[in-house]
């Protein structure tokens, strides 16, 4: 999940939040609130554990850590009732926190490699290029997309090193992480070299990555919310149509078609076919349902328009009125609602 200081920036115009590979978030302050942690617990976390349990065939049991930051409700513990939150003892968190153990230092070093990777491709592509040039250019788009990158890169000996303090059990090898972490920044500085950036000051980049922002640095974040267009439109979220979806199978049906017609292996399809239709059961469950509530709305629409009274009351003779000569009575037709 990434927090920024602004909804809508300039480098997101048209682009729908749902689109990006991160949960976009945003405050003015950048800050993880309650909220914004509470809307990640309900709406993605739990989600997420449910269907990685569903997919390892175990029992949903999750045990989620925090550390004491005040965006971690006390309530929290309540709010599923499968997962199970400890919190780690005040003043512990770079000690023990699972996520300080490495993970955080590798991603940190694989993210301005990727920048200056990004930089040295730019400038050697357009050698009018300079790099204060390429760093004007650089938006919170591109930061998005080499935050999702460097993430990507962590490897999965990182997240088993993290356990090295609460759970050495479970690891299987620290020292790979610790080489990892230092080949990367070794990496970084060589790089930094080709485009004849002085080495302390990559090497201080990189140390910073902890700190706290300075007053200094608050500033320069406050004048960046400024320029920010914070009125820009949101874009539709994309969302599932029954004629869509629809479509969709159609096409995927006409496909097949044409691999049936030209396959003289007729197993060797089969085995394909069934393959796609059941990776597409999960879409095909969405119509299911979406064509479930069409029907269950034009059923009721109809039950409501064969039970509307007539518009106009059927007139009642006076007294003084003429006599009329009636028909006979008949029995009344059942009404639609009467039918079962």
């Amino acid at each position: 999940m990434l927090v920024y200081q602004a909804e809508n920036p300039r480098a997101l115009r048209g682009i729908s939040k749902a689109q990006l590979p991160v949960i976009w978030k945003s405050n003015r302050k950048a800050w993880v609130t309650l909220a914004v942690f509470e809307d990640w617990f309900n709406n993605y976390f739990v989600g997420s554990m449910e269907r990685y349990c569903t997919s390892k065939d175990i029992p949903f049991k999750v045990l989620l850590i925090l550390d004491n930051a005040p965006e971690h409700p006390a309530d929290v513990d309540d709010f599923h009732p499968n997962v199970k939150v400890v919190y780690l003892p005040p003043n512990t968190t770079a000690l023990i926190q699972p996520i300080d153990q490495g993970v955080i230092a590798t991603f940190k070093a694989y993210y301005p490699r990727r920048v200056i990777g990004n930089a040295l491709q730019a400038t050697e592509k357009n050698k009018d290029l300079t790099l204060k040039d390429f760093w004007k250019k650089y938006n919170i788009l591109d930061a998005v997309q080499n935050i999702a990158d460097s993430w990507d890169e962590v490897k999965q000996t990182s997240m088993n090193g993290v356990w090295k303090k609460l759970c050495p059990q479970f690891v299987t090898d620290v020292t790979e992480v610790q080489e990892s972490v230092t080949s990367v920044i070794q990496n970084v500085v060589a790089m930094s070299r080709t485009m004849n950036l002085e080495e302390e000051d990559v090497t201080e980049l990189l140390a910073s990555h902890g700190e706290e922002l300075s007053a200094e640095d608050l500033i320069q974040l406050e004048k960046q919310i400024i320029k920010e267009e914070e009125d820009m439109p949101t874009p539709e979220p994309k969302r599932f149509t029954r004629q869509g979806l629809a479509r969709g199978f159609a096409l995927v049906e006409e496909g097949l078609s044409k691999f049936e017609a030209e396959d003289p292996n007729m197993e060797r399809y089969s085995s394909v076919a069934r393959g796609v239709m059941d990776s597409l059961r999960c879409y095909k469950e969405i119509l299911e349902e979406k064509k479930m509530v069409s029907f269950q709305t034009n059923l009721q629409q109809y039950f409501k328009t064969a039970e509307r009274p007539a518009t106009d009351p059927v007139p009642v003779p006076s007294a003084s009125a003429a006599p009329l000569d009636l028909p006979a009575p008949v029995s009344p037709a059942p009404s639609a609602a009467s039918f079962q």
